[in-house]
């Protein structure tokens, strides 16, 4: 399969980091995710019902993040996949933590993971 869903420049607040001054006020992170996904059955059919709802999956995730509180970026992206794999039934996930700003005012930093069988 090589269709990928994608959502990419999500902006999403949450409580992130090691620091005392990190766990006092949220941060934004930015959010690529790809995801691999069937899309023949929807574009026979012009069903929903046959599609990856990717609007479901970005209210869940935001859902997640911002009532998630880790200290790391990874353990987030690490529970991110698990998510919307076993919520969504996606066998692949391309996912992108960027925590712009954490080592420089206009430094990107992040973490991309890819979990599953594309």
């Amino acid at each position: 399969m090589t269709d990928i869903i994608f959502l990419r420049d999500l902006k999403i607040d949450t409580l992130i980091g090691i620091f005392d001054w990190e766990r006092e006020a949220k941060q934004t992170l930015i959010f690529d995710i790809e995801m691999a996904f069937d899309c023949q059955p929807a574009g026979e059919s012009d069903d929903i019902s046959d599609a990856l709802n990717y609007k479901a999956v970005f209210d869940r995730v935001t859902e997640f993040v911002e009532q998630s509180e880790f200290f790391l970026i990874e353990k987030l992206a690490a529970e991110m996949i698990r998510l919307i794999q076993t919520e969504f039934g996606v066998s692949w996930v391309k996912l992108t933590v960027n925590k712009k700003g954490a080592v420089g005012a206009d430094i990107n930093v992040g973490v991309i993971m890819e979990r599953g069988i594309r």
